[in-house]
């Protein structure tokens, strides 16, 4: 389903809006201008009207809602919470200049503009997964569920949202089980596997792609998810010009402890009471120009993070894209994974 299907014009009739509610059968349709949300009808609208004894051939306006609840995107984390205190059916996520982004269902279900972001995605799944451990002892960590699919399987179906079709894992460890789990599924991508034989880290099994891939491309871990729009995020790389463009995460830890500055001279300089720290911190997502892939050493392992800081020091263009607390969910450590799974199920 698009969301084009809940976009309607204001001057269809009320028994044209009625045939698209049932089509679509959530309740409620979105009215429309070149994209924009202007008013919202719903069944129960739709209802009152026949009760009055309206005339169906009325237009959508005479009964429109043209105050709609909605939120904008940066506040797209809190779309379960205005659902349960607006009392709507779905509540569309806009823009600043109100274009119609998606929309959220009370199923957590989002329905988006189809993506046609059709570039590489190469995730790296060679990884032992000693912080998972005992799960890492049965199961290679891209094959953890959570819910009722692996962190892999979760990691590609939000690419693949996007447009994105053709996948290169780059495996090692417990290798022959994720392909025979990927060989098996019903999918309509592309995923190619690509044979770590000796550890690389993060960065060096990239080595492993010279010749397979000529165009930028996106490159995560195996155990982070980003809820996040990946077409603006290439976008942005692309119009930046960037070599690698970095999403980091914004993050906010309370000390729970009075922290104490102290001065030269051994007096109290400043007493902060559990003073809050923001910083941003790399999620292990990234766009990447293929130059990365062709200048690498063969064999020669190296993390990402180190790719990074060369390439810097070089004065090529990094960038970052700063993306929200909540839009970055990681399995990494156990309490963690434990949190995502209550997010994804």
């Amino acid at each position: 389903m698009d969301i084009n299907d809940f976009l309607i014009d204001e001057e269809i009739t009320m028994l044209e809006a009625m045939e698209l509610l049932d089509k679509v059968a959530k309740k409620v349709l979105f009215v429309a201008k070149e994209g924009k949300l202007i008013a919202a009808i719903t069944d129960g609208d739709v209802r009152r009207w026949i009760l009055k004894k309206g005339n169906l051939d009325a237009k959508v306006k005479c009964i429109a809602n043209y105050n709609p609840k909605f939120a904008y995107e940066k506040d797209r984390d809190k779309a379960k919470d205005l659902l349960k205190q607006y009392s709507v059916e779905a509540l569309p996520i806009v823009d600043i200049e109100m274009h119609i982004i998606s929309v959220i269902f009370w199923n957590d279900k989002e329905i988006r503009n189809k993506s046609k972001l059709n570039v590489p995605v190469v995730i790296m799944a060679g990884g032992l997964g000693t912080r998972l451990y005992p799960y890492t002892k049965i199961l290679p960590k891209p094959l953890i569920p959570i819910g009722e699919i692996p962190i892999a399987e979760h990691i590609i179906n939000r690419f693949h949202t996007f447009g994105c079709n053709n996948f290169f894992l780059i495996v090692n460890h417990k290798k022959n089980m994720i392909k025979a789990y990927f060989n098996e599924i019903e999918k309509d991508y592309a995923i190619n596997y690509i044979d770590e034989n000796i550890p690389l880290g993060t960065g060096g099994g990239l080595s492993l792609l010279k010749g397979k891939i000529d165009t930028s491309f996106i490159l995560s871990n195996c155990d982070i998810i980003i809820d996040e729009d990946y077409e603006k995020i290439y976008r942005f790389h692309k119009k930046e010009k960037n070599l690698i463009t970095m999403v980091c995460s914004l993050k906010s830890i309370k000390i729970p402890y009075g922290v104490i500055d102290i001065s030269e001279n051994g007096e109290i300089e400043s007493m902060k009471e559990k003073p809050e720290i923001s910083f941003f911190t790399n999620t292990g997502v990234y766009v990447v120009e293929s130059k990365v892939i062709e200048e690498l050493e063969e064999n020669t392992e190296i993390g990402f993070p180190d790719i990074i800081e060369r390439y810097r020091k070089t004065s090529e263009k990094i960038g970052v894209y700063p993306i929200g607390e909540n839009a970055w969910m990681d399995m990494g450590q156990l309490d963690e994974m434990e949190e995502m799974r209550k997010r994804l199920e």
